[in-house]
């Protein structure tokens, strides 16, 4: 039997295997997410201007209104203050003790015996503890300011906003996406709102490059760092 056309075949697979297992220790780095993109107002048919005698059409100023988002398009400044914190601690301990002792029984007033050994008689003991005990605390923090636009205007007047932020610093890329729907209402003079008053928000943060790829573990390492590795 001729295994020369065996072994390359081999090699050949143990070499595909190698290069796809290093390819995907390759983390994909986050990339551009098109739905937080800026929504743009909606156009609207331009009218010829009519002039009149005292009022001309296209010149009003109002005097009376705040200038605030409340049209599709229209930009908002969210203030991140985002701040949470949690800790849990449990403690269990059991005990249990457990005697059993039955006597054999006797025939005329005596017990049965086998070279002066009771025989029938049996007793046990058993003995059980369990002490566990366990910590967890986990906080986070984020602050910064994030100007994102009106993508719709809801039935109620609610509006829903959506935006991101992307900075370039040295060898690496760094983004902020924010979404959720916030209250006309809520948004002060300054055209600014602070983020725990943006309902249903999905806030995210992260970064690309150089610097974020050496603080990523890995899809090989995550493996055997998952409740999946069998060792």
């Amino acid at each position: 039997m001729d295994v020369k056309p065996a072994m390359k075949a081999l090699r050949s697979f143990a070499a595909l295997g190698a290069a796809s297992l290093l390819g995907a220790c390759i983390m994909t780095p986050p990339s551009m997410d098109h739905s937080y993109d800026a929504t743009w107002p909606e156009e609207v048919n331009a009218t010829a201007p009519q002039d009149g005698a005292i009022y001309h059409t296209g010149g009003d100023l109002p005097l009376f209104e705040n200038a605030v988002a409340r049209r599709i398009g229209d930009t908002v400044t969210i203030n991140l203050v985002e701040s949470t914190a949690a800790q849990k601690s449990s403690s269990t301990k059991t005990s249990k003790n457990t005697t059993l002792d039955l006597p054999g029984p006797t025939i005329l007033g005596r017990p049965v015996t086998a070279n002066g050994t009771e025989i029938l008689g049996f007793n046990a003991n058993n003995a059980t503890k369990f002490d566990g005990s366990g910590d967890s605390a986990q906080s986070n923090k984020l602050q910064g300011n994030v100007t994102v636009t009106v993508a719709k205007r809801l039935a109620n007047g609610n509006l829903v906003v959506r935006g991101q932020k992307w900075i370039g610093i040295n060898q690496g890329r760094e983004y902020v996406r924010i979404q959720g729907v916030i209250r006309p209402m809520d948004i002060q003079a300054d055209n600014t709102i602070p983020s725990y008053k943006v309902a249903d928000a999905t806030i995210s943060y992260g970064a690309q490059g150089t610097l974020a790829d050496a603080n990523s573990m890995s899809w090989f390492a995550r493996f055997f760092n998952s409740k999946w590795a069998p060792f």
